[in-house]
């Protein structure tokens, strides 16, 4: 029994290493598995041979002593049997002390004759009890065949199922071309998102309005000769809510979205990518009416030739091949390509011509209004106090997208929950704007007496000419407890979202950038590194100023912004060469405005150095200053603040 179990053993074990072996040929991955099936498989059969030893050893345990037929015939002589069971060949022998014994009788002639032939008389026979059992029944069979087939049954399961998870394996080979694309059904709410979800973004939202309206009603447009468009690309900024207002117009049409990303097509073995596209708009085709939504386009529709994207032939053999199914659609075909990318610039000028993306919608960063509405939508869940005013919120968060504002609303939540607070309060709100746009506070960085008198300085420089120049914009909070990597902040925010900024207004955000670093020359007749983040901001600023705004005297409207852009049109600018002299007339321009606007915010700062030197004071009391603290001492100081447009009056005489 032992040398049958081993050779079960070596054959399950041959056999798995062989398919491992074959198998590895094909996928380097599987190995793996193929260890945990061997081990498992060893470790059941094992525990089958203990079990099947164990009771084999109580069975030989119970077994009892072998007679010859000799002594039988003489303990029947003798009178001490008092009982033979008879199966086949085994007999079994009752003595009269009851004690259990075994014996053999012989297979040629039955048991009677066989103890007659040892002079066994027919009168002592008689009063013996020979029971004689039939030893050819099922149970019999049964008995003695189980305990063989039970292990090959085992075996042989376990090889089948071991063979069918290497084919499901080897299979996934030929799944790669399938389509990786997620699909939301209409009829799951849980998932459904429509226009009341997505708010601003008014003319995008007009515009798509009319891809729900062919969807619901295809035939009002064909039958006016109206073809609707295949395709529509949503171009914005990063967070400006493209896939949310994808799945807003498959919400409002009720009908299958299927959404992946443009990076999910292209793998590693050639082909892949087309073959996923044919398989997409095979299933959109099923499913139609249906949206296809392809976010970050650009990973695949990159302009072809141009060396963007290291000139991947997959790539360019995916994209080719959704040129070619977007062509392929019939005019009364009720499926809606649709695709979102902040990288218009880059794309192909074949998926942009009319018959594919012909429709593009531009969705902007929020203004004023629509960050409130952004603020009120991602505020449902959220149990808010009675002095919450989200229209302050959204005046503090001016070019913040909808995800920003997402993101300020669960912060303000997080931090009400972590001083144990059950409502959201107003507080809550400006700290986490404050959070999002600079980082937390570093309360553990402790500034030297030395270094707050600086900072204080530092920071009440910016705000006091900003508060003292026409063109700059009001400040609504200072303060010297350190954030992210600043050791304080001065918060200016302009009273409406602007469009256009003139050149009036860049010289004062000059000079705004530079009121730190003439305070703390003016006061300390000396100069930290606190200043160093400024002065880029501002020479940056200086410099786009006179190289691509044409806002220099001395050059004019030239652009001498140098690099190679792609264009929309799918063409590129080419690199402006910048002669030596241009080069050194640019740095002139720049240091010139640089020394401009720092000699205005020295002139403003000497002038007011009383009401500076009081500020600081009071900044390095309070550590904070909002607005209205802030505005309360420029009047102590006899400082008139800044009004809001609407108050002003030559608002009001117009």
């Amino acid at each position: 029994m032992k040398r049958w179990n081993l050779s079960i053993f070596l054959l399950l074990y041959t056999y798995l290493i062989t398919m491992a072996k074959k198998k590895g040929k094909i996928n380097y991955k599987l190995s793996w598995q193929f260890g945990n099936q061997l081990f498992l498989a060893v470790l059941i059969l094992a525990f089958i041979i203990f079990i099947y030893s164990v009771l084999a050893e109580d069975k030989q345990a119970e077994k009892v002593t072998y007679l010859p037929l000799s002594e039988l015939a003489q303990l029947i002589d003798d009178e001490k049997v008092s009982k033979i069971a008879v199966a086949g060949e085994d007999l079994e022998i009752t003595l009269a002390d009851e004690t259990l014994k075994k014996s053999k009788k012989e297979t040629e002639s039955s048991l009677s004759q066989s103890l007659v032939n040892y002079g066994v008389s027919a009168e002592k026979l008689k009063k013996v009890s020979v029971e004689v059992n039939n030893s050819y029944g099922l149970s019999f069979w049964l008995f003695n065949i189980i305990p063989i087939l039970i292990p090959i049954i085992f075996v042989l399961a376990l090889l089948w199922f071991i063979s069918r998870q290497m084919k499901g394996a080897s299979m996934q080979a030929f799944t790669f071309g399938q389509s990786r694309a997620r699909l939301i059904d209409p009829k799951d709410t849980s998932q459904r998102v429509t226009f009341q979800d997505v708010a601003g973004v008014k003319e995008a939202k007009d515009e798509l309005g009319e891809i729900v309206d062919f969807l619901r009603n295809r035939k009002k447009f064909l039958d006016i000769g109206a073809r609707i468009p295949k395709g529509v690309l949503l171009m914005g900024a990063p967070g400006t809510g493209k896939t949310l207002l994808a799945r807003a117009v498959a919400g409002e049409a009720q009908v299958p979205f299927m959404y992946l990303s443009g990076s999910e097509f292209v793998e590693m073995f050639v082909g892949v990518g087309a073959s996923r596209v044919r398989d997409l708009f095979n299933m959109a085709k099923k499913s139609a009416p249906a949206i296809i939504f392809i976010d970050e386009i650009d990973a695949i529709g990159r302009h072809r030739g141009s060396g963007m994207g290291g000139g991947n032939d997959e790539r360019e053999q995916t994209l080719n091949q959704i040129l070619v199914e977007m062509d392929g659609f019939e005019p009364t075909e009720k499926v809606i390509v649709m695709a979102a990318t902040n990288r218009p610039d880059v794309l192909d000028p074949a998926l942009l011509r009319p018959g594919r993306f012909d429709r593009r919608v531009m969705l902007d960063q929020p203004d004023k209004k629509d960050r409130e509405e952004i603020l009120r939508i991602h505020a449902k869940k959220k149990p808010l106090s009675e002095e919450v005013d989200m229209m302050v919120i959204a005046e503090r968060t001016p070019g913040f997208s909808g995800a920003d504002l997402a993101n300020v609303m669960n912060e303000a939540a997080i931090l009400a929950a972590r001083e144990d607070r059950l409502k959201v309060t107003q507080y809550d709100l400006l700290r986490s704007v404050e959070k999002v746009m600079m980082g937390p506070e570093r309360k553990s960085h402790i500034l030297s007496t030395q270094e707050k008198k600086i900072t204080a300085y530092h920071e009440m420089g910016h705000a006091l000419v900003s508060s003292l120049l026409e063109f700059a914009d009001p400040v609504h909070k200072v303060s010297i407890i350190a954030r992210g990597n600043a050791a304080g902040y001065t918060l200016k925010l302009p009273f409406e979202d602007r469009k256009l900024q003139s050149r009036k207004e860049f010289w004062a955000d000059l000079a705004m950038s530079l009121g730190g670093y003439a305070a703390e020359k003016m006061i300390f007749d000396d100069l930290t590194t606190g200043a160093s983040n400024d002065i880029q901001v501002a020479t940056a600023l200086a410099r786009d100023m006179v190289t691509r705004y044409g806002m220099s005297e001395e050059i004019g409207p030239v652009a001498l912004d140098s690099g190679a852009r792609a264009s929309v049109t799918g063409g590129w600018l080419a690199e402006k060469v910048i002669s030596e002299d241009t080069s050194r007339q640019i740095d002139e321009e720049v240091s010139k405005l640089m020394n401009g606007a720092l000699a205005r915010a020295e002139e403003i700062l000497q002038t007011n150095k009383k009401a500076l030197d009081s500020l600081a004071d009071e900044l390095i009391k309070v550590e904070t200053l909002e607005r209205e603290e802030f505005e309360k001492l420029l009047i102590l100081n006899g400082i008139k603040p800044k009004e809001k447009p609407e108050t002003r009056k030559e608002d009001v005489i117009l």
